[in-house]
């Protein structure tokens, strides 16, 4: 798909001229004489690239003042500044602004093409950098404030200088990737590479290719090699074949494999994890007991997400940032019940779940970025196992209170409601919810009920008319 080049210029010569110079390299023009219609421009779809010219005669605001405003719409977009009167001050402001480059009038034609190449090339190297950090788990955080997490975050803190071997275990999902690049990341070696090894996804007949090289045949060498001075996850290491387990045994007690006619030296910092039991592994042959204490130097359990329910309300409002920014959207407010819907689900998935559900709500839920998102907007299997009350039409506002104050909001809800179901006959709704009649009067009354209801029941009728006389 060709890019898309929005012009904006009060000058309509000149954006005649720059759109049929983009046009015959097969870019997609827009064109807006004025700063209002740029902004309607901008919001309707986000360009490529914008070509903002600083002076804007006619417009109620100048080209600065815009870029600003498209910084907040479309913060992504590359914008490249164009002047007939253009200093170095000026050009400095612009950059600071977030401007992409500043480019003076007049300009050869083959100097903006090339500018507005490289502010493609750009704005897709940015986007390939965030998808890549999102599939690694990066940015790599510990969300949450409970006391596993505290206690993790200090065990890595400790950890991470020492060089020793990790043995990180823990559920599917529950962030063991993430635990290992913080190691990493506070470690001496935290400027060197950083190699994953996924043992479930590789085929066993190729596995020791992949871990040591060819026989002198690779150029690259394997992933120890590619980790050399660095650290090398092995991610779920229970499923590794026992012949290459051996080999990997040999490996971290001298730092040195066979490969071809000779050795290859290498320094590596070994972190595996694993969701499994290892030590059942080994008492069904399928693990070598050397490997496990060789590899579980420093141990490091992960809960499941179920255990530190406490985390769940900052997990998902960071997921939602974070989902938002990655979608170049708006991210939404989650009410308090589908934060209380959430902590009260059992999470198999554990965090790695609750992220995809967040990015499913953050596309699949009605309303717009102003609209919360509420409890019944969760996915069916979720919001089935919510708590009945969560599922209230005023459940959101009810979750915020004391006992005391949500009780009578529900029972003025609850009898609201039963009244007006019965047509006003406080004798059948007193017969209906258990009540003398007597006691549900004073009851109705001390809630402020008895004006509410004819309200709502004078509301209902003309509602009612209305349909009626619209059908006839």
């Amino acid at each position: 798909m060709s890019a898309d080049i929005l012009i904006v210029d009060d000058e309509t010569d000149i954006r005649v001229l720059i759109a049929g110079v983009l046009e015959d390299e097969g870019y997609i023009t827009r064109q807006a004489g004025n700063a209002e219609r740029a902004l309607e421009e901008v919001r309707a779809r986000a360009p490529s690239v914008i070509l903002l010219d600083i002076w804007l005669e006619g417009s109620s605001i100048d080209g600065m003042e815009l870029l600003k405003a498209i910084k907040r719409l479309r913060p992504r977009t590359q914008v490249i500044m164009i002047s007939g009167h253009g200093t170095i001050e000026t050009a400095v402001k612009a950059m600071k602004l977030g401007a992409y480059e500043f480019i003076e009038k007049p300009f050869q034609s083959d100097r903006l093409l090339l500018l507005v190449e490289r502010a493609i090339e750009a704005a897709k190297l940015r986007r390939e950098n965030l998808e890549l950090r999102s599939r690694a788990g990066a940015p790599e955080e510990l969300i949450g404030n409970s006391t596993s997490i505290s206690n993790l975050r200090r065990t890595i803190e400790r950890v991470g200088p020492t060089g020793s071997r990790v043995l990180i275990t823990g559920p599917a999902g529950s962030g063991k990737e993430i635990v290992a690049r913080l190691i990493h990341r506070n470690s001496k070696r935290s400027g060197a590479p950083f190699v994953v090894v996924n043992c479930a996804s590789l085929q066993p007949d190729r596995l020791q290719e992949y871990l040591f090289g060819g026989n002198g045949s690779s150029a690259n060498g394997g992933v120890f090699d590619q980790a050399d001075g660095g650290t090398l996850l092995l991610d779920e290491v229970a499923d590794m074949p026992l012949e290459t387990q051996s080999r990997i045994i040999r490996i971290l007690q001298e730092q040195r494999f066979e490969r071809g006619q000779g050795q290859v030296e290498v320094d590596v910092r070994v972190i595996a994890t694993t969701n499994g039991d290892l030590k059942q592994e080994i008492r069904d042959g399928l693990f070598r007991e050397e490997l496990f204490y060789r590899l579980a130097v420093v141990p490091v359990n992960l809960p499941s997400l179920s255990d530190r329910r406490s985390d769940i309300p900052d997990l998902a409002r960071y997921f939602m940032e974070r989902g938002a920014q990655t979608a170049g959207i708006q991210p939404r407010r989650l009410a308090e019940d589908t934060i209380a819907a959430l902590q009260t689900y059992s999470w198999p998935g554990n965090a790695r779940q609750l992220r995809n559900v967040i990015d499913w709500l953050l596309i699949m839920a009605p309303g717009d970025a102003s609209d919360p998102i509420r409890a019944e907007m969760l996915p069916s299997d979720l919001s089935s196992d919510a708590p009945q009350m969560l599922r209230l039409e005023r459940s959101d506002e009810i979750m915020m209170l004391p006992l005391r104050h949500a009780r009578e909001m529900f029972e003025r809800e609850y009898l609201v409601a039963q009244v007006i179901r019965y047509g006003g006959n406080v004798s059948r709704t007193a017969e209906f919810v258990g009540m003398e009649r007597s006691a549900l009067h004073r009851k109705l009354k001390s809630l402020g009920v008895t004006t509410e209801v004819r309200l709502r029941r004078e509301g209902a009728s003309k509602h009612s008319a209305n349909v009626a006389e619209q059908q006839s």
